[in-house]
């Protein structure tokens, strides 16, 4: 990877109120376990409003859900991801001069994050009011390595004087979730859900233990500063905070360097966390931090190689893709006990929680470039389906699973059950990505050991949640992913991906039948044989709806019927429309938040002709708002299957930069990482035509007009192959593992070494 297309960076950035919260999102350091949204370690002014956060992966407290009418099954209780401590504070003072961008002159800055090291750097050249002037190069870092590690380098080195210098570090206890009272995408009212148990100094190491207020979770956060020269050491000690302070002497054109290191550890993971805090701080300062970083770049060299995707000759294009990838990587757990939330470990954007996106927009990407991560995500589904079979119950299902629309643990968090709790597609979404990660690994044993219960137990769902009439199957009453149409009968997406996931289970029953894994489970659940046969019925008999005048498939039942709204008559300032339109104002109009049958038309495209996609496909592209950052992606991957370059292109580049620009201003809030997936998908999938079936792996490559070429890897089936498109001709290459018959352009080869061929459309 070239230097250039691994550094994200800003140059004598801006230092206002609205920039620092965009780069609190932009620059925070994850690893899929801890986050740590990016602040300055000296501080800002006092009037200044901060989201100083640090989350682990998983970690939650219960806060109440206020609910006017207490009727059955209304959620009043949520979970929402914790701010757990502050240990980013570190204070220099030069004699009595306190460093500060907001004080003296800033001569030169940069903010940057390399993306093959793994670090976020802030480079700052300054002069104090009475004219002391130094560097100061500070270096985080989230460990790969060792995923409790969150790491502070921070140089300094005196340009013009020598004097006392003093550096105080804080590790804080005393912190409260962020909210905004006019934004229903976070909390609503501020919240303390962490109170300290204890704040103690052990062997030159500062500890705090903690616990939430209400889900009695518990963490332990532990910080060890190291000044590599001689100095003075005291400590201070608030409530429930300390302060280290080191008193040092400075030699003007000679480095100072001090490394502050946090570990934690949660309850969730470790009984006694306190304990594994100790372990994790050890191994951490048992190597140099050269060590660490060596490991850091390590596991990113790897990562890169696997999930490569380049542009030929728009570097600015892929230092974007190369961020959106990062901050997936950074985003996603590495164990089954989290898992990745619509904004990651980035910002406190809706409470944390986990969407249908995990499956739909971010796995796809994991499945065929690390598929590892992807069996993580399922085995996270996996251990809270005793919970989505509580959730059933509660919603009046006397069998199955249904997985709750949005949630960190389990429970269902939604309160506005009709875009929420009645997305019971979400059921659907999760067989899709088991489905999809079996279809891409041939991983039959995780299928026996997991998969299949889930499968199985969330079709139940569709038999119970649908009926027959005069011979075909209809679900009624559920919402679609377009959110500004809720509460309908037989929603295109729904329908089709039950009917998807039912075929399935009926594969999977006969392919696992009669192992020792699936009788185990076949008690476990009480699968009946004659259920087999009603999720086979019920597919057969799938009703999909389908307009023999427009030659399209309609949203749903009544979507028709209903009066269209010209969205160029729609003020500007009037969008994201859910903020200023009350929601059954816009639920009787042909108007959509996003991608929904469009959507459907992706993901499941052999299930109608190319006719009725392109005719749906203009149909939709009229109405649809985009509001939601997970619509543009999958336009662009249909357009692209429709050969509409142009609206490709055009939908695609909207999905690159979405965080970056500030698209929907709401970045502050945290990353969208189901466009960031989306983003790969539109290249991949989009441009690159693939598709992973039943059948195998396909591929229909196109080159945007304004590309010489790109090319890609994926992983199917142990096997790693190159694809490289350029203006004249496509190329698969077969990197490592056993040769795989590859599809491209309707015709089938066995890709042994290498396989070419001309591009077809080309000039």
């Amino acid at each position: 990877m070239k230097k250039e297309q691994s550094i994200y960076e800003l140059n004598n950035f801006d230092l206002d109120n609205y920039n620092i919260l965009l780069y609190e999102t932009l620059f925070h350091n994850a690893n899929g376990y801890i986050g740590v949204r990016y602040n300055f370690e000296e501080g800002y002014p006092e009037n200044y409003q901060l989201v100083t956060s640090q989350f682990i992966n998983g970690f939650y407290n219960y806060t109440s859900m206020k609910q006017a009418e207490k009727l059955h099954g209304f959620v009043e209780e949520k979970q929402t991801m914790v701010d757990i401590v502050n240990t980013q504070s570190i204070k220099v003072k030069l004699e009595d001069e306190y460093f500060s961008m907001y004080e003296g002159t800033v001569i030169d800055s940069r903010l940057y994050v390399d993306m093959k090291k793994g670090i976020t750097v802030r480079e700052v050249i300054w002069r104090s009011p009475k004219g002391r002037e130094m560097s100061v190069k500070i270096t985080r870092m989230a460990s790969f390595y060792q995923l409790s590690l969150f790491t502070i380098d921070y140089e300094i080195l005196p340009i013009n004087f020598s004097g006392d210098v003093v550096i105080e570090s804080a590790h804080d206890g005393n912190v409260a979730n962020y909210f905004d009272p006019n934004d229903p995408r976070t909390a609503d009212e501020e919240i303390i859900h962490m109170l300290p148990v204890s704040c103690e100094i052990i062997n030159g190491a500062s500890y705090i233990m903690a616990k939430t207020t209400k889900s009695e979770l518990g963490v332990c956060s532990s910080v060890k500063n190291l000044l590599f020269q001689e100095h003075e050491l005291s400590y201070h000690f608030g409530e429930n905070y300390t302060v280290s302070k080191f008193t040092t002497k400075a030699k003007k054109g000679k480095k100072i360097n001090f490394i502050k290191y946090t570990v934690l550890a949660d309850s969730i993971r470790y009984h006694n966390y306190k304990n594994q805090v100790g372990i994790e701080m050890r191994k951490a300062l048992s190597v140099p931090i050269s060590f660490l970083y060596e490991k850091q770049e390590e596991y990113l060299s790897e990562y890169w190689d696997h999930c490569m995707v380049e542009i030929d000759g728009n570097e600015d294009l892929n230092i974007t893709i190369k961020y959106n990838l990062y901050q997936l990587l950074q985003s996603v757990s590495k164990d089954q006990y989290g898992n990745i939330a619509s904004k990651g470990l980035s910002g406190e954007g809706y409470e944390g929680h986990i969407f249908w996106d995990s499956e739909m927009f971010i796995q796809p990407f994991f499945t065929i470039t690390n598929p590892v991560f992807s069996e993580k995500l399922i085995e996270n589904r996996y251990a809270t389906l005793n919970m989505a079979r509580k959730n059933a119950r509660i919603l009046g299902h006397k069998t199955g699973a249904l997985f709750p629309w949005r949630t960190i643990m389990g429970k269902e968090c939604s309160g506005y059950f009709p875009s929420g709790s009645a997305q019971y597609h979400i059921n659907g979404d999760i067989a899709y990505s088991v489905i999809s990660y079996y279809l891409a690994t041939k991983d039959i044993t995780f299928i026996e050991k997991k998969g299949a219960e889930i499968i199985f137990e969330t079709a139940r769902i569709w038999i119970d949640t649908g009926n027959f009439h005069e011979g075909r199957f209809y679900i009624n009453d559920v919402t679609g992913p377009d959110e500004y149409t809720c509460m309908v009968n037989n929603n295109y997406y729904t329908n089709a991906l039950a009917q998807y996931h039912l075929r399935w289970a009926v594969k999977f029953y006969q392919i696992i039948k009669g192992s020792e894994n699936f009788d185990r489970l076949e008690k476990k659940i009480r699968l009946r044989e004659e259920e087999i046969e009603e999720f086979k019925n019920a597919a057969e008999n799938m009703y999909l709806p389908y307009d023999e005048k427009l030659k399209i498939n309609p949203q749903d039942d009544s979507f028709l019927q209903k009066k269209k709204w010209n969205i160029a008559d729609i003020p500007a300032n009037k969008f994201p429309l859910l903020l200023h339109y009350h929601p059954l104002h816009l639920y009787r109009y042909q108007i959509c938040k996003q991608a929904d049958t469009v959507m459907a038309h992706f993901i499941l495209e052999d299930a109608q002709s190319m006719e009725t996609i392109y005719h749906s496909f203009q149909y939709y592209e009229n109405i649809t708002t985009h509001d939601s950052s997970l619509s543009k992606c999958i336009f662009s991957i249909v357009a692209a299957k429709l050969g509409l370059e142009e609206k490709a292109y055009a939908y695609f580049q909207n999905t690159a930069r979405l965080d970056l620009d500030d698209q929907y201003k709401n970045t502050k809030d945290g990353i969208h990482t189901a466009n960031m997936g989306g983003n790969y998908m539109a290249i991949v999938y989009g441009f690159g035509g693939f598709r992973l079936k039943e059948e195998g792996i396909f591929f229909a490559p196109m080159l945007p007009k304004k590309w010489k070429g790109y090319r890609f890897k994926i992983c199917f089936e142990n096997s790693r192959i190159l694809v490289d498109v350029n203006k004249d001709t496509c190329e698969f290459i077969l990197v490592s593992g056993e040769a795989k018959k590859i599809t491209v352009y309707n015709k089938e080869y066995l890709l042994k070494d290498k396989v070419s061929m001309d591009r077809p459309g080309r000039e």
